[in-house]
């Protein structure tokens, strides 16, 4: 059975998005969260701003590394997790319940360049 959600969208830098209406939901891959080790710290953009897909839309640090995070989807940000700023580390436990931001998709159709989740474990299986 897989353990990457069939509801999910993946980037090939890690990034997932569950698109709700014209809500994108954003977090990070369990891959990515095994592979940073104890994330310590997650700075995310300020609500109101716009990600685009592709770009840098802010930073994980963990005990081991500072890594970007690409945005998988464009749009302006509706809500930041503000839970992060206290527990970070759920990012590790529940890598795929745990979102960073909320945005309001201004290209939908952007989810058909992303990666399935069979596409998705494929990738990480090489």
């Amino acid at each position: 059975m897989s353990s990457y959600p069939a509801d999910l969208k993946y980037t090939r830098e890690h990034e997932w998005v569950r698109v709700d209406g014209a809500t994108g939901i954003v977090g990070i891959t369990d891959f990515a969260q095994q592979q940073l080790g104890d994330v310590v710290y997650v700075e995310l953009p300020e609500v109101g701003a716009t990600i685009k897909q592709g770009a840098v839309f802010g930073t994980i640090e963990s005990v081991k590394a500072v890594s970007e995070l690409f945005a998988p989807v464009s749009g302006e940000v509706l809500e930041v997790n503000s839970d992060l700023k206290d527990r970070p580390d759920h990012v590790n436990s529940k890598p795929h319940d745990t979102w960073l931001v909320k945005v309001k998709l201004t290209n939908p159709g952007e989810t058909a360049s992303l990666l399935d989740a069979a596409a998705y474990e494929a990738l990480i299986a090489k």
